[in-house]
C-alpha cells in the first residue's frame, strides 16, 4: 500500500511547494485575491462545475470585486452591474483584441490576424462586420426567411397532418444550421441544397463539444480526433468549392474577395476563416433557439399570446396564413413583434453565461464610482459575469422563473432597471458589451424570430407528458449560451388550414 500512497503524498506536497514558490501575493491597493494550491490551474475546476455558483460565494465572502487564478491567467471579476460602465470604457488599457488574437487562431486553425503578415487585414474584417447590421440586415432577413420556409417545406411539411416525435435541440439544430448556413454561404451549383450537410452537422457538434476546452488553450493534439474534425470542417470552405457556390451573402463575399487580396494567405488559411464565421453563426444562435423554443411550447400563456400576436402582425399587412403556401415576413413585421422579442430576450436571460473580459495593457489604477479604484497588472484579465446580473433578485423580481412578457411595459419595449434604486446602464448582456457586442447580434435574433414565426403558423407542438424540467448545461459558462442538459421529446403536426 505504502508504494501508492507516498508517491501520491509527495506528488500534492510538490505541488503545494510549486503554488508557495511561485504563487501571486496581493499588493496594497489590489482586489482580494483567491489563490489555490494547484499552480495554473487555480481555481479552473470548481469555476468549470459551476461558474454561478462560485462566484455568487466568492461575492458573499470578498465583496463585488476579487481577483482569481483560473487556468494560468488572473481574472478580476467586477461583480456589481453598476460598476460595469466603469470597465467598458476603459478601452485604452483595457483591450479585448488580445484575448481574441491569440485564442481565435488557435481554435480556428488560422494565422493570427495582427501578426504583421496582413497589414491592416483586421481593420477591413472589422468593417465587413457592418454588412450584418443596418439596411445591409435587409437582405439577410429575406434570404434567411427564404431558406428557413425551404427547409421546413423539404422536411418538416410534408405528408398527411400527423403527429410526429422530435427532440426539440435536434428540430432546432437541423433546421437552423442548414438555413444559416444557406443564407451565409449559399448554395451549391445545379441543386438548392449542399451534399452532406448531415455529416456537416454531425462534425460540427462533435467540434463543439471540444470548444471550452480548445478555448482554454488546450493542446488540440491532445484532444483525441478533433483535429482530424476540424481539417475536415475547414476543407468544406475551400476557395475552390466555395467559387462554385450561388446565392452567397454579401458578407461572405466580401471577406473572401479580402483573403485573395493577401498572396501570403493559403487557401487552407482563408477556409479556415470561413468555418469559424459558421461557428460564430450557429454555435450560440442554435441553443438560444432551442431555449426560446423551449420555454414558449412549455408556457401556454405564453405560447398563445405570441402565436396571437405573429397572427395579427399578417393581418395588419393583409396577409392570410395559408398553410399551403409560403409566408415571408419583412424585417419592419419581425421588429415589431415585441411579445416575440420579450420572450427570447427573457429566455436569453435565462440561459446565457457569457464573459465580457478585457486585457490589461499596463498596471495601473482602475478608478470605479466615487473615490474607490483598484489596482490592476498588466496581463491580468478583468472580467464581467452578467449571468450573475441577469438572476439579480434585487434587478429582475423571481429570476428563476420564466417570464415572457419581462421586458414589455405600456405596449412598449421596457428598458428602465434598477439596482439599489439606481437605473442601470447595462441590464441584458447576453451579447457582450461595449465596442465588443456581438456584430451578428440583430441578425441572430431575427433568425430565431423567423423561426419560431414559421413553426407557430404552420404547426402545433407539445411537449410530451412525464419528463422532467430542462436545466442548463454548465460546461460552457462563459462562453455564450448553455446548452440543455438533456434534450426535450415534443409532438408536432402541420396545422389544419
Amino acid at each position: 500500500m505504502l508504494e501508492f500512497v507516498l508517491p501520491l503524498f509527495l506528488g500534492f506536497l510538490a505541488l503545494y511547494l510549486l503554488s508557495v514558490r511561485f504563487g501571486r501575493t496581493r499588493r496594497d491597493g489590489e482586489p482580494p485575491l483567491i489563490n489555490s494550491w494547484i499552480p495554473f490551474l487555480g481555481k479552473a475546476l470548481e469555476f468549470g462545475k459551476n461558474a454561478h455558483g462560485f462566484l455568487a460565494a466568492h461575492k458573499e465572502k470578498h465583496g463585488d470585486v476579487f481577483t482569481v487564478l483560473i487556468a494560468g491567467k488572473y481574472m478580476t471579476f467586477i461583480m456589481d452591474p453598476l460598476l460595469y460602465p466603469y470597465v467598458i470604457k476603459h478601452q485604452k488599457q483595457l483591450d479585448f483584441h488580445e484575448f481574441s488574437d491569440h485564442v481565435a487562431p488557435v481554435t480556428f486553425g488560422y494565422p493570427p490576424v495582427r501578426s504583421g503578415k496582413f497589414p491592416g487585414m483586421d481593420e477591413h474584417i472589422q468593417r465587413s462586420f457592418r454588412l450584418l447590421q443596418g439596411e445591409n440586415l435587409n437582405n439577410l432577413t429575406e434570404s434567411m426567411m427564404g431558406n428557413l420556409m425551404f427547409v421546413f417545406r423539404q422536411d418538416y411539411l410534408t405528408g398527411e397532418s400527423e403527429w410526429r416525435t422530435e427532440s426539440v435541440y435536434q428540430l432546432c439544430n437541423s433546421i437552423m444550421f442548414e438555413a444559416t448556413f444557406l443564407t451565409m454561404f449559399g448554395k451549391p451549383a445545379h441543386t438548392s441544397r449542399h451534399s452532406g450537410m448531415v455529416t456537416l452537422r454531425e462534425d460540427f457538434v462533435k467540434f463543439d463539444t471540444m470548444f471550452p476546452l480548445l478555448i482554454a488553450r488546450i493542446p488540440i493534439s491532445l484532444l483525441g480526433g478533433t483535429k482530424a474534425i476540424r481539417d475536415k470542417l475547414i476543407n468544406y470552405f475551400h476557395p475552390q468549392r466555395m467559387s462554385q457556390w450561388s446565392n452567397t451573402s454579401g458578407f461572405i463575399k466580401e471577406r473572401a474577395a479580402l483573403f485573395e487580396q493577401y498572396d501570403s494567405m493559403g487557401d487552407v488559411d482563408k477556409a479556415a476563416h470561413h468555418f469559424a464565421i459558421l461557428w460564430a453563426s450557429v454555435g450560440n444562435t442554435v441553443p438560444a433557439t432551442f431555449w426560446a423554443m423551449y420555454y414558449l411550447v412549455t408556457h401556454p400563456e405564453a405560447l398563445s399570446v405570441v402565436r396571437e400576436e405573429i397572427h395579427g402582425v399578417l393581418q395588419v399587412s393583409g396577409i392570410e396564413a395559408d398553410h399551403n403556401g409560403d409566408i415571408a415576413f419583412t424585417r419592419e413585421q419581425l421588429d415589431s413583434l415585441l411579445y416575440l422579442e420579450s420572450s427570447i430576450n427573457e429566455s436569453l436571460r435565462l440561459s446565457s453565461a457569457s464573459m465580457n473580459i478585457r486585457v490589461a495593457q499596463e498596471d495601473f489604477s482602475l478608478r470605479l464610482e466615487g473615490e474607490r479604484s483598484i489596482g490592476v497588472r498588466k496581463g491580468d484579465i478583468i472580467s464581467l459575469y452578467p449571468q450573475s446580473m441577469h438572476m439579480d433578485p434585487g434587478i429582475y423580481e423571481n429570476p428563476e422563473i420564466y417570464k415572457f412578457d419581462r421586458y414589455i411595459e405600456n405596449g412598449k419595449e421596457k428598458t428602465d432597471f434598477y439596482k439599489d434604486g439606481q437605473k442601470l446602464k447595462y441590464y441584458r448582456m447576453s451579447f457582450g458589451s461595449g465596442s465588443t457586442k456581438c456584430p451578428g447580434r440583430y441578425f441572430a435574433v431575427n433568425e430565431i424570430k423567423q423561426f419560431l414565426s414559421l413553426l407557430l403558423l404552420y404547426f402545433d407542438v407539445e411537449v410530451l407528458e412525464g419528463q422532467e424540467p430542462c436545466t442548463l448545461d454548465p460546461s460552457r459558462a462563459g462562453l455564450g449560451i448553455l446548452l440543455p442538459a438533456t434534450d426535450v421529446q415534443i409532438r408536432y403536426r402541420p396545422r389544419r388550414s
